[in-house]
């Protein structure tokens, strides 16, 4: 990812931060420009209080191949690691990896919260780029 577009996502990966229409007052995650319910243009910005619950998950035990090393910006990942679907309490469903607890643990149902971890390091230009993830609560 280009460092430009990093710093624009700041808003939304590091506060949770997403969109509500005031006509219907529909949420979203991520950030679009249109509502898809009314086709409002006018969105706001919405803060997520980072509350949900886990509505379904997988367990990666399989890097990402790149034998060659060639692909800088594929970054390296220790596995196994855990990802889940979470539906925030205000309504819209996002992505995300779970962290801070054992696989035993994680189970459908669950409550999660968000934290703020280090994503990703961008090879030679050296960018650390921070996001979200969601932990056990």
């Amino acid at each position: 990812m280009a460092v430009p577009k990093i710093w624009r996502k700041i808003p939304e990966y590091y506060n949770l931060i997403g969109r509500q229409c005031p006509e219907c007052k529909e949420l979203y995650f991520p950030v679009r420009d249109v509502c898809k319910k009314c086709g409002c243009l006018e969105m706001t910005d919405y803060k997520f209080e980072g509350k949900g619950q886990i509505v379904t998950f997988t367990i990666t035990r399989t890097p990402i191949s790149d034998p060659e090393g060639e692909n800088t910006e594929i970054p390296a990942r220790d596995v196994p690691y855990a990802v889940a679907v979470i539906k925030l309490e205000e309504g819209p469903m996002l992505t995300a990896e779970i962290v801070d607890c054992n696989f035993e643990d994680i189970e459908i149902g669950k409550n999660v919260e968000v934290v703020f971890r280090k994503i990703m390091e961008h090879g030679a230009k050296g960018v650390i780029q921070y996001g979200y993830k969601f932990r056990l609560c």
